[in-house]
């Protein structure tokens, strides 16, 4: 969603969930003044040991617009892992089940 200069002012917040109670949250730096921004950082999670490990755990990333004045604004929202999980999501998160320590990248 665009602010009145025409531009949003993104970031992301990611949480770790596990038995649906959030256990990390991250959040990626502002990317000031645009409407296609591009998140190239990298997080680390740790997962319980115990519990299922990655069957019972999802990500939940929230984009926001960043306003100094006001509250920031939701633009949307990606869901990975889980039982609503499906389609590309679906398929990253299956990949990064069966490839543990390595880094994977994909659009969303």
């Amino acid at each position: 969603k665009m602010d009145i200069t025409g531009f949003s002012d993104p970031y992301v917040k990611i949480y770790l969930l596990h038995n649906n109670v959030r256990l990390t949250k991250k959040k990626t730096h502002i990317k000031t003044r645009t409407l296609n921004p591009v998140f190239n950082e990298t997080f680390v999670f740790d997962l319980p040991s115990s519990d299922g490990g990655l069957s019972f755990s999802h990500l939940e990333f929230v984009m926001l617009d960043w306003d100094r004045l006001t509250k920031n604004e939701v633009i949307g929202h990606l869901s990975m892992g889980g039982p609503h999980c499906s389609g590309a999501a679906l398929a990253h998160w299956q990949e990064i089940q069966t490839s543990p320590g390595r880094q994977i990248a994909q659009w969303h």
